[in-house]
């Protein structure tokens, strides 16, 4: 069986789609059903944005007094009839500006988190389905660190569009959410097509060549992070991932995975494992930093020499 792969969209398509998937499901459905993931953050920095917007409106009410106040201060005691005064405002107007300024940003990085964790990545599940040209052939998928549930259940709703009898497993490390996807799974209507387990991405629990698609969202940046994201130690978890990936795939199985800051080494580990058709979408920002789906094929039989790597972005 061989499965193809579709070309990653261009700008133009990409707006077009977007505009299709956002229209046919509303953000709120999405958080309805799945909720947000690390939701801690998105407080804190909201709660930030809202501490920097108060003490900048504290500024611009209070400027003259302010002024004043640093004014007393040593630093700023007038060497001159003119100097101390003009000082103090400056360094008042400064501050302010920057607090100001500051609020600005934490209410954009709390918007684009919460924007990441929900819409994007509804919106990234279904590209990251589309990679794939023909799901009714799919008999068995695999979902490397489900989480919630949204790309495991856009692959499930695909197989049930198709008609296909196929199954996706989706493999999280905590058992507690795998509980929690299968009740998403049953909510979005496809419980019959999805299975949750628990393992260790790492090691994954599955014999070699089982599995005719391997997907993942951003998942693989978040393996190793106990020796910090730069680290070699890091490094040499997510590339065992990535070679799990690839064991676990049948011969010209897809896999595509959506992730964060490192797609270049999963770029360069696929071309050591000689993976064919690879395949870097164009650039998403996401959870404030660049992110690009990375598709390939694994090959019908061991090959010599590197595959060659499509970049479809445009810039």
């Amino acid at each position: 069986m061989s499965l193809a792969i579709k070309p990653h969209l261009h700008h133009q398509n990409h707006r077009m789609h977007k505009s299709t998937s956002t229209n046919s499901r509303d953000w709120t459905q999405i958080y309805k059903i799945y909720g947000m993931e690390q939701w801690q953050t998105l407080l804190f920095l909201t709660f930030q944005a809202i501490l920097f917007s108060i003490l900048s409106i504290l500024f611009l009410l209070y400027f003259q007094p302010i002024c004043q106040f640093l004014d007393t201060l040593f630093i700023f005691t007038p060497t001159s009839s003119t100097g101390g005064g003009s000082a103090a405002r400056f360094a008042a107007g400064f501050t302010g500006c920057v607090t100001a300024l500051s609020a600005v940003c934490l209410f954009f990085a709390a918007g684009n988190f919460f924007y990441s964790a929900v819409g994007l990545h509804y919106e990234m599940a279904q590209r990251i389905v589309s990679c794939v040209n023909d799901w009714s052939t799919v008999k068995v998928a695999l979902d490397i660190g489900c989480g919630r549930g949204i790309l495991l259940n856009a692959v499930a709703t695909q197989l049930k569009k198709t008609g296909s009898s196929g199954r996706v497993v989706g493999l999280d490390r905590s058992k507690r959410t795998t509980l929690s996807t299968l009740r998403t799974a049953n909510m979005e209507g496809v419980g019959e097509y999805v299975t949750c387990r628990e393992g260790d991405v790492r090691s994954l629990p599955f014999g070699d060549n089982y599995f005719d698609v391997v997907v993942s969202a951003t998942f693989v940046h978040t393996v190793g992070k106990e020796y910090g994201h730069r680290t070699v130690e890091a490094a040499a978890e997510r590339m065992r991932v990535l070679g799990e990936m690839v064991r676990v795939l049948k011969p010209c199985g897809v896999g595509v995975l959506w992730d964060l800051l490192h797609v270049p080494e999963y770029v360069r580990r696929l071309q050591e494992l000689k993976m064919e058709d690879i395949r870097v979408s164009e650039r998403v920002t996401a959870f404030m930093v660049s992110s690009h789906i990375v598709s390939f094929r694994k090959p019908s039989q061991h090959v010599l020499g590197c595959g060659e790597v499509r970049l479809d972005w445009r810039f």
